[in-house]
């Protein structure tokens, strides 16, 4: 295995510390590092909610069946091929602990809890890199060959974070066909996905319906700005898998208003129209914007967030992370990320106003 070397960093949740360094009160903090819906929570969740306290005197259902049906209509799937969890990072494990790894492939650079699910599991994590100089695409049939090398699991983030690119659908089919020869499960997180300007044709949930070996992982922290709800959901075509997962599982994954509240924010169609609108205006207007700078080397984003390679020799991720803070503004240094460096920053659209004033100090 590479050895890969984690350093710390910043969480986007980690308001509270930014707090005690810098004396800055959370509150005033506009949080670029969380990759969060800046809207804010869905209209039709806060009005209802309230509506639904009382659900807390019971019990929620076992099967969670209003939930997974509301969640079934929302991705496009078959009602039994959900399986509900508490936050996606809950489901990444359950899942990981279900196959039991010896040896899985993660792309990278990515989110480091696929490595520490690995490891909690007894196995081994390998990366298979992707490169700035070919823009952080991947090269499938360059990953296919390298997963015979010998993977009882391979992890893709899809759009990946922190680099925000996309595998399209016609090369997962080639990987997912790489990988049910060789009996290798495949796990996609798609957190990210319902930001890309084409989630029907962008999502693998369809291909779910014909690869037993596919478990797709979604959440609502992110697109639907709920962290604090910690609902997640998967969706799978294993009928054994799911069966299973459903015996061993905690019988009660999620509480009584994370059941409530899915079943309200999925149906909110005004609230998912205008937060795609925002990102896909926002997004194309600031990639044009950073493509024009000679400071910054931005990579074309699919999701709600956008990487930057630091041209200019006199800056650094840190550099710009504390002059950043100091103007109540985080962002993320990804020289933490495996095979990044201090040479790169990452930074999620908010508001066109919050964005300016971001643009502003940066290329200034």
């Amino acid at each position: 295995m590479e050895q890969i070397q984690h350093k710390d960093h910043f969480h986007g949740s980690d308001l509270e510390k930014i707090e005690q360094i810098y004396g800055i009160r959370k509150e005033e903090i506009i949080s670029f590092s969380a990759n969060v819906n800046p809207l804010g929570i869905s209209p039709r969740l806060r009005r209802g909610l309230a509506e639904h306290v009382d659900a807390i005197a019971s019990y929620p259902d076992r099967e969670y069946t209003a939930l997974r049906g509301c969640i079934s209509q929302y991705v496009g799937c078959d009602m039994e091929q959900v399986i509900v969890g508490n936050g996606s990072t809950e489901l990444i494990s359950l899942f990981i602990d279900f196959i039991h790894p010896k040896r899985a492939l993660i792309l990278g650079p990515t989110y480091s809890e696929y490595e520490r699910s690995v490891s909690l599991s007894g196995g081994s994590s390998h990366y298979y890199p992707l490169h700035a100089k070919e823009d952080f695409i991947l090269h499938t049939e360059d990953l296919c060959a390298k997963l015979a090398e010998g993977y009882q699991l391979l992890i893709l983030c899809n759009p990946n974070n922190p680099t925000s690119t996309l595998i399209p659908r016609q090369q997962m089919r080639r990987i997912l066909d790489t990988c049910k020869m060789l009996g290798t499960y495949v796990l996609v997180d798609e957190t990210y996905i319902e930001f890309t300007s084409d989630v029907t044709a962008s999502s693998s949930v369809p291909l779910a319906r014909d690869y037993n070996n596919l478990i797709i992982l979604r959440g609502t922290s992110k697109f639907f700005a709920a962290p604090g709800l910690r609902l997640g959901y998967a969706v799978l075509g294993n009928p054994d898998m799911i069966s299973t997962i459903r015996r061993v599982k905690n019988p009660w994954m999620i509480n009584a208003l994370a059941d409530v509240a899915g079943q309200l924010m999925f149906a909110d169609e005004d609230y998912k129209e205008k937060t795609r609108h925002l990102i896909l205006s926002e997004r194309k207007r600031l990639y044009q914007l950073f493509l024009t700078s000679g400071r910054f080397r931005p990579y074309a984003p699919q999701a709600n967030f956008m990487l930057l390679g630091i041209k200019d020799p006199t800056l650094n991720a840190a550099d710009l992370f504390d002059r950043c803070i100091r103007q109540k503004m985080m962002i993320r240094d990804c020289s933490t990320f495996p095979f990044l460096s201090d040479r790169y920053i990452r930074f999620c659209f908010m508001k066109p106003e919050d964005n300016d004033r971001l643009t502003a100090l940066l290329l200034s």
